[in-house]
């Protein structure tokens, strides 16, 4: 389920592309999802400011990243599908949901609460990375969710704050590297009871390949709880 294109008012592009490579090697087979709604607002990646005449639509940027093979959100069904997974990227906690201005008192877009819901109640397996974790903990409460540290540790945690939103929200934390380590599921986090699998990505300042390879645990896990 995508959220746009791009990382300050959309989906962050490296994250997608690593989860589909790394769904790819698994031998699934991938539908890409967006919701038909207009972009909270649209930012000048070269400046990293808003371009404020500018209108954008969530699935017509998202169609940037599935090369055109997209279907509005309200069309996704747990039905079609054995598990649902949702990259990060600013435009999770502004175009899915408010939480990038609303915090702990944020809506969640109702298409994303649908599927959010019918895969935790058809207990199919539900994988996020990065900031979108905070769904899961919005509309699965008590889920087990993780974006990383808790603390910002010199700026190498620039979003740790999120930690104590997830809590907020009704979700817990669990605190995860964003690096390769000796643990069997490298550094995501898998919460049993719901299904839900997470894992830093660009939570953390990190080199690309850690962050690749995090959100192949995390795509790893998704598919071996599909039992597939």
């Amino acid at each position: 389920v995508l959220s746009g294109c791009g990382v300050y008012d959309g989906t962050e592009i490296h994250e997608a592309s690593a989860i589909l490579v790394h769904l790819s090697r698994g031998g699934a087979e991938v539908q890409m999802y967006a919701p038909d709604v207009p972009q909270m607002h649209v930012i000048d990646h070269s400046k990293g400011q808003p371009a404020e005449a500018e209108t954008r639509n969530v699935l017509v940027e998202s169609a940037r990243i599935a090369r055109g093979k997209i279907a509005s959100l309200a069309k996704l069904t747990t039905a079609d599908h054995d598990a649902v997974i949702f990259p990060g990227g600013f435009g999770a906690a502004k175009n899915l949901s408010t939480f990038a201005v609303d915090g702990k008192d944020c809506k969640v877009n109702k298409e994303v609460e649908r599927v959010l819901k019918d895969f935790h109640k058809a207990g199919k397996p539900i994988g996020l990375c990065c900031i979108s974790p905070v769904l899961a903990a919005k509309v699965l409460s008590g889920a087990e969710v993780t974006v990383g540290h808790e603390e910002e540790e010199g700026g190498k945690w620039p979003y740790a704050g999120t930690a104590g939103a997830i809590k907020e929200l009704g979700g817990k934390h669990c605190v995860k590297e964003a690096v390769l380590s000796l643990t069997p599921f490298y550094e995501a986090h898998v919460d049993t009871k719901n299904k839900v699998v997470t894992t830093p990505a660009f939570m953390c300042e990190t080199a690309l390949h850690h962050i690749f390879d995090g959100i192949g645990a995390m795509v790893k896990n998704v598919l071996k709880l599909t039992g597939k």
